[in-house]
């Protein structure tokens, strides 16, 4: 019964719709694959907050690179950059910039976020371990002054947190759909993790999918080895039942 419930969901609301309100609206703003990844990338470490607020700021960011992410960051001069009133509740400006620095690193060397990520996932397999490897590549060449933020833009899976936008963005690049666009073919879609936050784990308890308490890495597995029992090829599409599951009854 749950799941034909939360199959019913997804009919609903993973649909393009979903998009115009929801932070991936970034990565579908673009057909180029090195803009949709940065794009992505930038969208995900700042969507936290409130919904119109972190859309706003985002779009102010992308509109200082002109709407062309990959060409700004090709040229990016840290020494000589237009970053400004980046300010975003934990992170300043110069998170922004030494992230940006990073990522003008990165792909001046041809590479890309993709094969940064699928390099990583390699050296394991296990979707956590590969993104403690992508952040140890920005937090190793930290370079210029920054604040705590720079931190809470890319946490540390170390400290074993829920890492919900990480995860989001994942779901964003891996699972095809009307709302998720599929760029990456390296990782399969049953591999990915729900990203969890507050709404996600309040209903996800009210529905006896989540027994733990704590918003983590732990509750993180728990949710989507349940989630696994209703689909195990593709557990994470019940990110959207959930959302639509606490729309429909306002929790």
């Amino acid at each position: 019964m749950l799941k034909a419930l939360l199959d019913e969901y997804i009919k609903e609301y993973e649909t393009k719709d979903f998009i115009k309100n929801d932070p991936v609206q970034f990565v579908h703003r673009f057909n180029n694959k090195k803009d949709i990844e940065i794009a992505g990338f930038i969208a995900s470490m700042f969507a936290y907050g409130k919904r119109e607020v972190f859309i706003e700021k985002l779009n102010y960011i992308f509109s200082l690179m002109n709407n062309k992410p990959y060409e700004y960051i090709k040229n990016f001069d840290y020494k000589n950059n237009n970053i400004y009133k980046c300010d975003y509740r934990f992170s300043k400006d110069c998170d922004l910039i030494q992230i940006l620095k990073i990522l003008n690193i990165l792909y001046s060397q041809n590479e890309t976020l993709e094969t940064l990520f699928q390099y990583s996932y390699r050296q394991s397999n296990k979707v956590w371990d590969m993104f403690q490897g992508v952040v140890d590549y920005f937090y190793a060449r930290q370079d210029i002054e920054i604040t705590k933020g720079f931190y809470h833009l890319l946490p540390n899976p170390y400290n074993k947190s829920a890492l919900k936008r990480l995860n989001m963005m994942l779901r964003w690049f891996v699972r095809k759909s009307d709302v998720d666009i599929g760029i990456w073919n390296f990782i399969d879609k049953s591999e990915l993790l729900i990203p969890l936050d507050t709404h996600v784990a309040r209903i996800s308890r009210k529905l006896g999918l989540l027994k733990r308490n704590d918003n983590a890495y732990d509750s993180v597995i728990e949710l989507t080895n349940n989630l696994k029992l209703l689909d195990p090829e593709d557990p994470i599409k019940y990110d959207f039942a959930l959302f639509g599951y606490g729309v429909n009854n306002k929790l």
